[in-house]
């Protein structure tokens, strides 16, 4: 046969392949999704486990297994598998047994060990691994028998060991300690433990993260992250997703890997993806009726928990990469498609106004999802009545009549974990990892279900066996091709076996300079991207041969190694990474991430900011926060009239454009006066002279206010504004709609 031929088959082969590809996907779209009656008053009932199962809805062909119920398991919160499959559950047992919350700080809550002793997919087993603990909220399980726990109101991580194999730990050490007390409800604390692809462990609230190693724990502090609330999770390239439902933000945080800031811009959720379509009435919401719609049903996003990015190998292939948000408050889970338009990533829900999984048992209370090592995906309900902590449930609430009617207080102590199937394949058997050698473990990195990768990586980097590394090299050094990929073992990408082989190395502390150079050629751009961060540590250390390399990637077609490279630049402090900075900057200028993290970047230059930040170094984490976003904000608006010295901007004839911030009165005197100057407006003289108008900026949100007036404090080394309550104390006071003269300012309350 002549090579003509060959090709002639093997360009058919690959056609087929891709037909086969997206006629899936087309198929998928086109599922005849059974839109059930909605039923705008459920009973509140507590329905069995076997009864619960018939009240879920999901696309055709999809299924939803019992996992494990009560009375094995009791207000479950989140869950996490050791590499041999053995589930820890943590358990708040305390969490809202009445109206009121009564007996919320007992330290009676429990973290249990389950086991399917049979392989049929539902835990047989359970043993309290931890008892007696305070609203257990982080888990991190490490090698056999080796479980982290974090517990609310505090920031120590405790390391606890089964040494003897009885499925309870019989050992305790504290890991990590700080003596401070974390303030606020249980519902504002701390979530995630998540060990990230980069080798750190990273939760949500707190700028720190932790790296664990053979012999002991680092930690690290980080001036800019995005902080999140319930729920932590990452992609194949370690990019975290966030959500918060205080503030009733469903995803965020993921435009770039959380070390180089937050970036969420509005376009990042296609238009109407806040719109919610539970399919059963949502009496029991804190906003009240105007968050529902004429059905009786949630029409926005507001308790959104525990999200995760599907990575497993056991459903559909276009299911790989999609974010599962639970929603408790509406007792549904949306899935959202994660597309990558010209860089900017952004969220779509798939199925036309319905949701992925939707229940009608008003108890079903989806707090927590994630992929299983059988590749299926698992849900945590914690099947109860209220899902609103007490600060929220008070006397004068919308909720709480709710609550007493449909009687949601009394419906405590049970919960459910289920996962999610597909008709057509078949769950993986359990893992059994934690026996295999390290050079076993190797073989895992390129596993299809992200839970094995990164289960493996982390193996070998608690056991720090350098013997690997020679294996490890080896693997990040090849080069397979998109060809070699779908033509040679399926089980694997190679792609993402080289990404896991490089930061694997990482963790054992290997870094090899040359081995960096060649993997920023890689034909993936996966591992050009991985590449170049994995660079950085050299052009922190003012080595600049990899800036000829990097010259190149400018013109890379990939716009995602182009926008890493942007990030990364930031880290070198030579002319020569500034003049390429402001290359990209003007080639991309149309690509608003890679514009904006080009922008970020070029504040390595920014004398004045440089100075702030020592100026600010020692306060607290989020007042830094706020203050940089504050001097951002200066300066897009008000440099123009006061200054970039903040001393007022200078007219042609040498006078002053507006009055200067620096040892002004208004300025470090009564915060609730100068909010009220920016709500409202000046007019009138200031200190003998009249400037003109300063303009009204109520209509910027109390986060925004805050911000500026931080920056403009600090550098008065006064205190900062707190967005809340201070911002929105202020405005929901003020009545005036006029400016304000000092006059009138001095007499107001």
């Amino acid at each position: 046969m002549s090579n003509y031929h060959k090709f002639g088959l093997l360009l058919t082969a690959v056609v087929t392949l891709v037909s086969s590809c997206k006629n899936e996907e087309t198929t998928y779209f086109d599922n005849k999704y059974t839109k059930p009656k909605i039923i705008k008053e459920a009973s509140s009932a507590f329905q069995s486990p076997e009864k619960s199962l018939e009240s879920f809805y999901l696309p055709d062909g999809y299924k939803i297994e019992l996992v494990a119920s009560e009375p094995m398991i009791d207000e479950p919160v989140t869950l996490a598998w050791d590499g041999d499959g053995k589930m820890y559950v943590a358990e708040m047992n305390t969490y809202m047994q009445d109206v009121d919350g009564t007996g919320t700080n007992r330290s009676v809550s429990k973290i249990k060990q389950l086991i399917d002793t049979d392989g049929d997919g539902k835990m047989d087993k359970s043993t309290i691994f931890i008892d007696s603990l305070m609203l257990p909220r982080m888990i991190l399980p490490l090698e056999d028998g080796e479980l982290v726990v974090n517990e609310t109101y505090s920031y120590d991580l405790w390391l606890y060991k089964d040494t003897n194999g009885d499925g309870k730990a019989d050992t305790k050490k504290r890991v990590y300690y700080n003596p401070k007390r974390r303030g606020g409800n249980l519902e504002h604390q701390q979530s995630g433990l998540l060990w990230n692809l980069d080798n750190w462990v990273y939760t949500t609230y707190n700028p720190i993260r932790f790296r664990f190693t053979k012999d002991r724990v680092i930690a690290d502090t980080l001036d800019h992250m995005p902080r999140g609330q319930w729920g932590l999770t990452q992609d194949d390239l370690g990019v975290m997703y966030y959500s918060t439902a205080g503030g009733e933000n469903p995803a965020y945080g993921f435009q770039n890997p959380a070390p180089y800031g937050d970036y969420s811009p509005n376009e990042r959720l296609e238009e109407g993806f806040m719109e919610t379509w539970p399919i059963v009435g949502t009496p029991d919401v804190q906003g009240g009726p105007f968050r529902l719609k004429e059905d009786g049903t949630l029409n926005h996003f507001t308790g959104v928990a525990g999200q995760e990015i599907y990575r497993g190998h056991k459903l559909p292939k276009n299911m790989y990469g999609d974010l599962f948000i639970p929603e408790p408050v509406g007792r549904f889970v949306r899935r959202a498609k994660v597309k990558n338009i010209d860089g900017l990533k952004v969220l779509s829900n798939p199925y036309y106004q319905t949701e992925f999984l939707a229940s009608t048992d008003l108890n079903f209370r989806p707090v927590w999802a994630s992929t299983g090592p059988d590749g299926t995906l698992y849900l945590v309900d914690m099947y109860r009545g209220i899902i609103q902590e007490s600060n929220w449930t008070r006397k004068g609430s919308k909720i709480r009549p709710v609550i007493e009617r449909k009687g949601l207080d009394k419906n405590i102590g049970r919960g459910r974990i289920y996962r999610i199937v597909h008709e057509d394949i078949s769950p993986d058997k359990q893992p059994k990892l934690l026996s295999k050698s390290s050079e076993e473990l190797v073989s895992y990195l390129g596993h299809r279900n992200g839970w094995y990768r990164n289960t493996a990586q982390k193996l070998i980097i608690l056991r720090g066996d350098k013997k690997v590394i020679p294996t490890l090299t080896a693997i990040a050094k090849g080069n397979q091709s998109l060809w070699s990929k779908w033509f040679g073992d399926s089980s694997k990408d190679y792609g993402l076996e080289r990404i896991h082989a490089l930061w694997t190395l990482e963790g054992l502390g290997v870094v090899d300079k040359q081995l960096i150079k060649e993997k920023i050629q890689d034909e993936d751009p996966r591992v050009r991207e991985t590449a170049i961060r994995l660079s950085e540590r050299f052009i922190k250390n003012k080595e600049t041969e990899f800036l000829s390399l990097y010259q190149d990637l400018i013109e890379d077609p990939s716009l995602d190694v182009v926008h890493q490279l942007a990030l990364s630049l930031r880290y070198s402090e030579t002319k020569k990474a500034s003049s390429m900075l402001h290359e990209i900057n003007r080639k991309y200028s149309d690509n608003q991430v890679i514009s904006y993290s080009a922008s970020e970047s070029l504040k390595k230059d920014d004398e004045v900011l440089l100075a702030l930040q020592e100026r600010i170094k020692d306060r607290p984490s989020a007042h830094k926060t706020s203050i940089i976003r504050g001097y951002d904000i200066y300066n897009g608006l008000c440099i123009t009239c006061h200054g970039k010295d903040l001393k007022g901007a200078k007219n042609q004839d040498g006078s002053l454009v507006a009055p200067p911030l620096i040892g002004s009165k208004r300025v470090m005197g009564d915060k609730s006066k100068l909010i009220k100057i920016l709500l409202n407006g000046l007019i009138g003289e200031v200190d003998g002279k009249d400037y003109g108008v300063m303009m009204s900026l109520k209509d910027n949100d109390n986060i925004w206010l805050a911000d500026v007036l931080s920056y403009v404090r600090a550098m008065n080394d006064k205190d900062i504004v707190q967005s809340w309550p201070d911002v929105g104390r202020v405005r929901q006071r003020n009545k005036r709609k006029d400016y304000w003269t000092l006059k009138e300012l001095a007499k107001s309350e």
